[in-house]
This record gives structure tokens, sequence and C-alpha cells, in this order.
């Protein structure tokens, strides 16, 4: 380690105001935990207001919070000025006797732990988000006040919910509405309101009844309102405080009326439900005024007005601070009337669950076994004395290169160095051996930011770092000591890799270290995606343009350490197919003695999302999923219930189910059939694209009465040919990714977004004006193949002022057929296999097709 490095962590850990045993004590008492993730649309600051509960906790300096960005570690995070990876801190945390009342779980005492995590809100990280989510129980949801609700606000929150994990809102930057937009306070408060609810119709959408109510309500105590920067912000629940001091009022009874319409006559001293009796809007009137009254005299340079409103207020100013004017004035008196800090861990702590509470009702949604087992009753009580369960949900480099610390987080049990656990991938099926490994732990550690802190052991609530796990997980998976014990379901990412490049070393020497590189680059992101092709190439594939090119960063100076050569990016298609098969595709086995009938089909894209999103799965029960698909999508039951396999990968969005009637030894060879499917679609017929969308019938087999002329040399080979000749019958088509590009744009600029979409096949299908600010929401649809560089050319279309914002939306199919010579689409499906180093014809279907 550096001096300076050292210098830092030293200077950090003086200031600390808790020490390890603190927290480790903590820990103990699971009622006392909170667990809860940052996330927000980007640049609307998370971790800028992050740094005011940091700096509560006493790790930073109050002067440095908002500037320092303390949980950005990475040196391309600084510079970039955006968060890249989910950073995790604990932190130790004493609340006033009199606010642990309002409390309405079980607590023990008035300290409290706190982990937080503060994850990125570029939409090409969004896998960050989800891993971050997985291990938490409530969201801290940051809005920027001028900008509201954006898109990626409404994807993580979607996460969120899917996730069950509970809500409270910030509204953030209401210092630019004050400063910047000048606005007035019955504006400011319409500004809140629609903010508000704009996230509760979000909550509404995708809420779950389990949860119970999740919408946040400002005068309930769930919704803050301040500025990051400035380190202030306060909730109702504070004003309330303070007034029920000065009125006698109990504070519960005053915070519903300082919100929505309450009106409040200064000279009758009543309360009235309209403006009509003279009155004026009480939350106008108790909280913004102050508010109001101090920005004006501070940046008006009043100085007479000052020194009696900071008396009114009990504000004193000392030392320096007596110096100061204009904004650094009024961040040092706005930071003394209304610390972030202190209103931020207040609303965290009341209202979102501990782990004992939320594992109650998140157990179905985590355990992919019986809800009854001796591992679920344990992750459902929190139980530090039951089974061990650990999930891992992503990996986090150390200073050691090449190795990880296994992020994660006990649900049950405690987890120490020294006794043997299970390790299970995400693969592991209970009762085989495929995909687990029994080892010892060698160390735990608590996850501080840009440092660790070892601790003996972890029990169960807890998010916790693990050493020496990270050579037998890939991304993510279960740690267990139970022997029956199932996994804990698979996290589900709203982006996927549609991205790729092609790498190769400069040198041929280096290719090992490049293969290592590699390896590393898998574990420590869990949405990138790297493999070899046929022809060779080393390809890597990520979410989206920034997301590729922090990989191949991160790939080039640190996990291989050597010098690339990279092509440019392509992406990824999907083969389909439009109709049924024009006639039944017949293959037979190399030695002539089997015979395989099958037509292809095309799945509806409801269903094809339903299987992609996970609502129809291989592991679901198939009578249940058989009667569903019959309701849904009107599937005969009998077909239904016939379901081989989906594909690729055994959960992809392809069918293949056995229509035969009759016909004998069908159970034998039907291993033989899935790998052949699952082969054929990973690869399909006319591009080696994966498939996407198909239903496969198999209708007849003449089979041979002897096992050993029908096993899977004879089998697999005509079962993937069938496949590719059935597809070729059906008129196949591509599907091409879209993103859905959301831009924030003036008025005067919005002729530059159309100009620039038109250009790329791109098409807005929305644009809606802000309600008071000048500025327009336009969304989009654009092809990914067409995104490479938009940003630039639309910055240079619209001077500068447009905002995008890219995230995969869906497959849109290209008009066309592939396989006529000359069309449009023959020629991107010729220069796909080009590419890969195919013939470049598209085979015709009797290539595949075996004549009777």
């Amino acid at each position: 380690m550096d001096l300076n490095a050292f210098w830092t962590i030293w200077k950090l850990t003086e200031l600390r105001s808790f020490t390890v045993d603190e927290i480790r004590a903590l820990m103990d008492k699971p009622t006392n935990i909170r667990n809860m993730s940052v996330i927000a649309h980007v640049d609307h600051g998370k971790s800028t207001l992050t740094d005011s509960l940091v700096s509560k906790a006493g790790i930073i300096a109050s002067a440095k919070a908002g500037e320092m960005r303390f949980t950005d570690t990475r040196q391309d995070e600084i510079d970039r000025g955006i968060t890249i990876k989910s950073t995790a801190i604990s932190m130790y945390f004493p609340l006033p006797k009199e606010d642990v009342d309002d409390v309405k779980q079980k607590t023990d005492g008035n300290e409290f732990l706190v982990n937080l995590i503060d994850s990125p809100g570029h939409v090409d990280f969004s896998s960050e988000v989800t891993a971050a989510l997985r291990v938490t129980d409530g969201a801290l949801v940051v809005v920027d006040c001028v900008e509201g609700v954006c898109v990626q606000t409404e994807t993580v929150l979607r996460q969120s919910l899917g996730e069950r994990v509970k809500p409270v809102l910030i509204i953030n930057k209401v210092d630019r509405a004050l400063l910047e937009l000048q606005v007035s306070k019955e504006d400011l408060y319409q500004s809140f309101c629609r903010t508000v609810e704009s996230v509760n119709v979000i909550i509404s959408t995708y809420t779950d009844p389990v949860l119970g109510d999740t919408q946040v309500y400002p005068e309930k105590g769930t919704v803050a309102f301040g500025s990051g920067l400035h380190g202030w912000a306060f909730s109702l629940r504070q004003f309330a405080a303070r007034y029920s001091k000065k009125f006698g009022v109990d504070k519960n009874k005053l915070m519903p009326k300082l919100w929505g319409d309450n009106y409040f006559n200064g000279k009758t001293k009543k309360w009235s439900t309209s403006a009509a009796g003279g009155g004026e809007r009480a939350f106008n009137m108790f909280v913004l005024d102050p508010i109001f009254r101090l920005f004006d005299s501070i940046m008006n340079y009043k100085k007479d007005e000052i020194p009696t409103l900071l008396e009114k207020l009990e504000l004193k100013l000392i030392g320096d601070e007596k110096d100061l004017e204009g904004k650094q004035l009024l961040k040092a008196v706005m930071k003394k009337f209304l610390p972030a800090g202190d209103s931020l861990l207040e609303m965290i702590v009341i209202n979102l669950p501990s782990p004992v509470t939320a594992q109650r009702y998140r157990v179905e949604t985590l355990y992919e076994g019986p809800q009854d087992d001796e591992s679920a009753i344990a992750i459902r009580d929190c139980d530090p004395k039951g089974p061990l369960m650990v999930y891992v949900s992503k990996m986090v480099p150390t200073s050691d290169k090449g190795r990880f610390y296994a992020f994660g987080r006990v649900f049950a049990g405690t987890v120490s160095s020294g006794p043997k656990v299970r390790i299970q991938g995400p693969n592991f099926v209970p009762g085989k051996k495929d995909d687990s490994v029994i080892k010892s732990i060698q160390r735990t550690v608590l996850m501080m930011g840009r440092s660790t802190e070892a601790i003996e052991d972890c029990p169960a609530g807890n998010i916790v770092g693990l050493v020496g796990v990270d050579q037998f997980l890939l991304k993510s998976g279960t740690l267990t000591t139970s022997e029956t014990a199932h996994n804990m379901r698979v996290m589900k990412f709203s982006v996927s890799p549609v991205v790729q490049v092609a790498v190769e070393c400069k040198n041929a020497s280096d290719l090992p270290k490049l293969v290592e590189g590699l390896k590393r680059l898998s574990k420590s992101d869990p949405c990138v995606k790297t493999w070899m092709d046929e022809n060779g190439s080393i390809i890597v594939a990520g979410a989206g343009e920034l997301h590729l090119e922090i990989c191949l960063n991160d790939l080039e100076n640190d996990h291989a350490g050597v010098p690339l050569r990279k092509s440019d990016p392509v992406v990824g298609y999907r083969e389909t197919v439009t109709a049924e098969s024009s006639m039944i595709a017949l293959s037979k086995s190399q030695n002539k003695h089997n015979r395989l009938y099958v037509k292809a089909e095309p799945l509806d894209e409801e269903l094809t999302k339903d299987i992609e999103e996970g609502r129809v799965a291989p592991r679901d029960d198939p009578k249940i999923r058989a009667r569903y698909l019959a309701d849904t999508y009107g599937w005969d039951v009998t077909d239904a219930r016939k379901i081989w396999c989906f594909g690729p990968d055994t959960t992809g969005p392809n069918i293949l189910l056995d229509g035969s009637k009759g016909v004998q030894y069908m159970n034998e060879i039907k291993d033989s059939c899935v790998a052949a499917f699952q082969w054929a679609t990973k690869e399909g017929g006319v591009c080696e694209e994966p498939m996407r969308g198909i239903r496969y019938n198999i209708l007849d087999c003449t089979l041979h009465t002897d096992a050993i002329h029908r096993g899977g040399g004879q089998i697999i080979p005509t079962a993937r040919r069938v496949c590719y000749a059935a597809q070729l019958l059906a008129k196949p088509g591509l599907q091409e990714p879209m993103f859905l590009v959301e831009i924030a744009v003036p008025e005067s600029a919005q002729g530059g977004v159309y100009s620039c979409l038109n250009v790329r096949r791109g098409h807005v299908f929305s644009s809606e004006q802000r309600v008071g600010t000048p500025m327009y929401t336009m969304k989009a649809y654009l092809p990914v193949s067409e995104s490479f560089g938009f940003n630039a050319d639309l910055r240079a279309a619209t001077g500068g002022q447009a905002f995008p914002q890219a995230v995969f939306d869906h497959y849109a199919l290209l008009n066309g057929d592939p396989t006529e010579v000359g069309s449009k689409l023959n020629t991107l499906a010729v220069s796909i296999r080009t590419r890969k180093g195919l013939k470049p014809d598209v085979p015709p279907y009797d290539h595949y097709y075996d004549k009777l």
C-alpha cells in the first residue's frame, strides 16, 4: 500500500465515531439492523447524499460531505463523476430515545447498525443494482426535484419491488429549484406533489400484495426533501417535532396537517381545508417559509436580517463561519438548521424493515426449495443458530491481484472462518453433486467502502465479505451447512449483454494472461459475458457502449494487464420463425434406422417474454404450468404437459415438446433430443445466432428396437438437423435488439433529436413537457446496432442540450426473409456468417432435410 493510501485510511479511522467491536456487538441484534440500498436515475445525487450519512457516522469530516463522494472508490468513478460499482459500508448510529418510540417494529435499545450499499444510476450498470437489492431489505429512492421521475427511476423501483424491498423517497436538489428556477412556494409544493405521485404510480403498478402498502407519503414521514450537495434535508417529522414543542400538540397529530390541503389562518388561529378562509397552505407557511426566508436574506446579502433569523431558529455560527457569505454561508446555516444525516437516518430507521421483519415475507421469493424445510424456516426466523444460508450476490476485487471477496448476505445461521460449508453454484440441483463443492471459508470481513475490517464471525441478517470462496463460484451462489438445502433464487437482471466486441492480444505470447484476465473480468461484473466463438475469436459482451468500455479498460489495465486489439462493437441478433412449418421436417440418423418428424411454429410474443422474465419456468410444476398456458395462451392442455425442455441454456425462450402419440422408446431418446435442441437453439440454422420464440413439436418417430442403434451418437445430430430443417421451413426471420431511449431536451432543440434519430432508424413515440419547466421528455426506440456514437451525434445536433439514457427494451422483428438471396435481411445474415467464418450462403432447408 502506498503512503498516501495508508495516510487516508489512518485519517478515516481516526475520525470514525465507532469501533468495529461496537458494530460486531450490534450484529447480534437483528431487530436493530437496517440493510438498505440507495437507488436512482443517473446524476440524481445518490453518492452525494450517501456522504451525509457517512459524515453523520463520523467517517468523513462534515465539511467534505457532498463533495467527497466517499463511496466512489475507483479512479474512473472519480474522473467521470458517476458510480460504476456498488459499494457497501456499515455504520453505527445511536438514535435519540424519543425517535425510537416511533419505530413500529420490535427494537432492542437505541443503537442501530445501518448497512448501506450505494449503487450506480447509469442504466448500463443496473445489474449492480440488482445485486445490491438482493442483499438489502429497504431502498432509499432518490429523485431530482427538477428532472422528476426518469426511465431508470422506474427500472430500479420495479426491480426493488420485485425483490420485495421496501422503498422510502428523498426528493433531492431542492437548492436548484430555489436558486436556479426561483420558484414560488406554491409551485415548489405542487412540484413535490407531482414527484411523489409519479413515484406512487410506479409503486402501485409493480407492488406485491404481500408487502402491504408500500407507497410513500410525506405526512407519514416516508418522504424527505433536501440537497445532498449542501448537506441539508428534512422530513415533515422534524418540523412537526419543532412545532409540537412550540404549540404543545402531539407531533404525530401535527404531521398530517403539514401536507395536502390544510390551511392555517394566522390571525384567527384556525385550520381549514380550503384557502377560502384567508389561510395559507400549512406546508408553505410552516415548512417552506423559514427556508425561503433564509435563502432570500443570505443570497441577497440582507446582512441586518440574518442575525435575527438565526436567533429565531436558535442557530449559532462559530469561528470562521461568521465571516462566510453568499452560497458558503447558506450551506453552513442550512447544515446546522436541517442536517441531512439526521433526517435520513430517522427516516431509514423508523420506516425501513429490520432483517427479522423483512425475511418473514421475503423468504418465498428468495428460497427455491419447499417453504417448510429447515433452511426456509431458519431464513424466515432470521435464526443465527439455524443451518447456515448465505447468498453471494457479487464478487468484489481485492488488493491481491486476481482474488475476490465474495460479497453477500447471511440469511440464516452464523458464518465464520474454519467450518466446512457447501458452496452451491446457480446450476446446483439437490441430491446431485454437480456445481457444488465442500470447502471452508478462510476469513470473514466487514465491507467499509474503501477499506475492509476483519471480524471473527457474522450472524444472520448481516451483509458480509468472505475470503477464500472466489475460486469455487463464478458470479453468485449459495453457501450452506444443511444437507437438504436448495439454492437461493438466481437474480433476474433488467439489462442483457447485447453489445459485443471481439478482443485479441497485440502480442501472441500474452494469450494465457488474456484468458486469465477474462476469467477475472467475468467474476468481477454480474452482467458481462465472455466466450470464444467458432472461428476462435474471443467475444466480450456488455449491456451498452459505456459498460463495454469500462469492462475493456478493466480487462486491459487490471485483470489481464496486456495491450489488446478490439474490433468494432457488434450486436447479437435472435433467429425466429414467423409461421408454422410449411411441411413436416424429417431427418434420418446416420445408420438410417431412426427417423424424426418435427414441425416448428412461432411462440406468442407475450409468452416469450413470460419465459424470459421467469413467469413460465422449467422448474415450475408441469400441471400448474400447463393450466396457465391453456388459460392464457390457448394451448392444448395435453401438449402443455408434454414440454420436454426450454432452450438455450435450459431456460431460454424456445420450447421442445413431445407431440407424438403411442411411440415406443420416446423416454429413452429424450435426453439426446434435449441435448440436440439446446445445441440447435444456441446456434440457429440461418446464421448461428441464438433462437427466440420458437416451439418445436416432435410429431412422430421411427426408432430401432435395439437400444445400441438409437444411442446419443445417432439421435443428437439427427435431432439437431431436424430442428434446423423445421426452422427453415417455417418462414425464418431475424430479430434485432432495441433500446428505449429517454431524452431530456429543451423545446428549441427537439428538431435536432428527430433528425438524429431518423438517420439511425429510430422513432419517437412520446414527447411530453415536464410541468413547470421548459424541458421535454422524449421517448424513442433505437436499434442497438445503430446506437454506437449516438450520444456524440445527438450532442452535436442539439448543441449539447439533449441528455439521452438508453436501456435495452425488447427484440423487434426485421422485415424480410433471410433465405431470399439479395434481400436486405439476406445481406445482413451473410455479413454475420462471414464475420463468424462460416460459408457465406444461408443454407436452404433441404441441406438438413432428408427426403422420404
